[in-house]
């Protein structure tokens, strides 16, 4: 396939003012930390030091439960759906209005290209208040009494924890039904990403939100264990890891704390012979290289029917070589940087490990840059089901080619995994669609698609991908409570 050259098209970082350090946001203010710890946020891209970001100690994180708590008792807490709806429509405009600013922002602090910033996160991410703002003052109505007759009143102060994978769509799908539905937030975003919710923070300041409802603690682990644990805090929200999740669910055993874990996945991105293979094939590239594979519910192992395996993966080979790999601001290029130097680390260990096992691996061809934190994109067949890279996850540009026969050898391949976060079918018959759906253990189910995310549809898995559902209706219930009191 003929690869078309490209002049660079660098998005300027003129519209970006990034301050040389950062303190926490705290009652609806920058403050400086009790303690003195600091660390430095970088470019995935060039490991240019971008800022120098506050880590956040127990008193900290006191503060701002303590902070949370007031808002949550006083004004936010007397203010009507209706009110709160509109706080969270100028929240959304807002974030329409400074879209290319959080746009450059995101892909300098994470390394993903301008085009996915631009066109997916940040419109998803207004998306999302827009939504909420909605829902606000329709909360009666939303089916949320679960047979109680209780009118749905909010949990109180919520911790959440985002990763850094989407850094601002995350802080979305947590903020926003959280506020909707009445409650207050102390957010902690990843340690490599924090820049985009510390702009948020002004964002928040900007919409004139009131004192308190919205608190910011920048840290590493450390900082969200502490939220984590802290007695003021009602309900936690996470988007992480398995481990961590795991950690988390054995921490608030046995308290009153309530918990919504999103975690990891190792989809099963499923081809049947008579799919449009064209289209499966851009699906399957969406699928796993998309953000460079840093996504839970990536489609990191590819079952394909046996009968179309090898026509399958050699248009798949020709359609990576089309792929630009290489500075996350061109508007060029499809993709970016590796996060960090520990995850392309741990994508190394992982890819090594398939080869010595068997599998065969093929990478795209292309010239890494020598700064920052690169992988090309690969692929391994060969793989059988007690391989590692099929079942760990990888969260890199990385993809698992096994092949089956039936349906049924599908479906028990595709089941065949501790997660069970997403799956997508590649079929043209709608029968088959429905029943492989109705067997999947996965709490997403794309069809003749992959990826495709909406504020009105929920999201969440099963088994080790944890519990709880972000998005549509169903999002809104790990928020409230039906019991006579907060």
């Amino acid at each position: 396939m003929a690869k078309f050259e490209y002049a660079p098209a660098p998005e300027s970082r003129a519209v970006v003012n990034i301050r040389p350090s950062y303190g926490l946001f705290i009652g609806g203010e920058f403050v400086e930390s009790t303690g003195d710890s600091t660390f430095k946020t970088i470019s995935p891209s060039s490991e240019e030091v971008l800022a120098e970001i506050t880590e956040a100690g127990e008193a900290d994180i006191d503060l701002a439960v303590r902070a949370a708590r007031r808002a949550f008792d006083g004004p936010w807490g007397r203010l009507s759906g209706a009110e709160r709806g509109k706080y969270l429509f100028r929240i959304a405009r807002i974030l329409q209005e400074r879209a290319r600013e959080f746009a450059v922002l995101e892909t300098l602090d994470n390394g993903k290209p301008i085009k996915e910033s631009r066109d997916v996160d940040i419109p998803l991410a207004a998306a999302h208040f827009f939504y909420h703002a909605g829902w606000a003052d329709k909360l009666e109505h939303a089916g949320l009494s679960g047979g109680s007759g209780q009118p749905p009143r909010p949990i109180g102060v919520v911790g959440q924890v985002i990763p850094w994978n989407f850094p601002l769509l995350m802080l979305s799908w947590k903020i926003a039904p959280a506020l909707a539905a009445g409650n207050t937030v102390v957010l902690k975003p990843s340690k490599t990403t924090p820049l985009t919710a510390l702009l948020f923070a002004e964002v928040c300041q900007q919409a004139d939100l009131p004192a308190g409802v919205v608190n910011i603690i920048t840290g590493t682990g450390r900082t969200g264990a502490h939220l984590i644990r802290h007695p003021g805090v009602d309900k936690i929200a996470f988007t992480g890891s398995t481990e961590v999740g795991k950690d988390i669910a054995r921490s608030i055993a046995g308290t009153r704390k309530r918990a919504t874990l999103e975690l990891g996945g190792k989809a099963a991105n499923i081809v049947f012979d008579d799919a449009a293979i064209d289209q499966a094939v851009e699906g399957i590239v969406n699928g796993i290289f998309f953000n460079q594979g840093h996504v839970c519910c990536a489609g990191s192992r590819l079952l394909v029917q046996e009968n179309v395996a090898d026509d399958v993966i050699m248009r798949l080979k020709r359609r990576l070589q089309t792929l630009r790999l290489g500075d996350p601001m061109d508007k060029n290029t499809d993709v970016g940087a590796i996060n960090s130097a520990a995850q392309l680390a741990r994508i190394r260990e992982l890819t090594s490990v398939g080869e010595a096992e068997g599998a065969t691996r093929w990478s795209a061809p292309c010239v890494l840059p020598e700064r920052g934190f690169w992988f090309a994109p690969t692929i391994f067949t060969g793989v059988s089901q007690a391989h590692r890279i099929a079942q760990e996850e990888i969260f890199g540009p990385v993809l698992s080619v096994l092949t089956f026969r039936t349906p049924q050898e599908a479906v028990a391949k595709a089941n065949n995994t501790p997660y069970g976060l997403s799956a997508g079918i590649w079929t043209e018959k709608g029968s088959r669609i429905l029943w492989m759906a109705d067997q999947l253990r996965a709490g997403v189910v794309w069809a003749n698609t992959f990826n495709r995310f909406d504020p009105t549809s929920p999201f969440g898995g099963y088994k080790e991908s944890g519990y709880g559902r972000e998005g549509g209706r169903h999002g809104l219930e790990g928020y409230v409570t039906t019991g006579a009191t907060r």
